[in-house]
């Protein structure tokens, strides 16, 4: 049984052929139209998946840049607060007018009377 014998048949052209022809026809369609529909739907969700994925890994960079910024601001704050605290104290030091004395002798080379200062040099 070829192929030769298999095109040599002729189609009946009886109402039940044609209705069983034509519900083939239309079942063949309603299939074409679901494949259609589910790939058109596929393709709208990867996009909208695409689409929150980079935004997903657009905030998370966003976040982790934030992070490292509130990292390096909170070491900052942290010389900050040291060098005020350092500060605040030398104002108090500078209230005592024994420091003051002992500053200018030091910084400007002042003596009491009587007092020789001999200047050393630094190595």
């Amino acid at each position: 049984m070829s192929a030769l014998h298999k095109n040599n048949v002729t189609k009946l052209h009886s109402s039940y052929a044609l209705a069983h022809e034509e519900k083939e026809r239309k079942t063949a369609k309603r299939r074409r139209m679901v494949v259609i529909r589910f790939a058109f739907l596929c393709a709208v969700l990867m996009a909208l998946s695409t689409v929150f994925l980079y935004s997903l890994h657009s905030q998370s960079a966003d976040i982790e840049a934030k992070v490292k910024e509130q990292q390096k601001l909170e070491k900052q704050l942290k010389a900050l607060e040291k060098q005020q605290k350092q500060l605040e104290d030398e104002i108090k030091k500078l209230h005592d007018d024994d420091y003051i004395a002992e500053l200018a002798r030091k910084k400007y080379y002042l003596s009491k009377e009587g007092e020789i200062i001999f200047a050393v040099p630094k190595k």
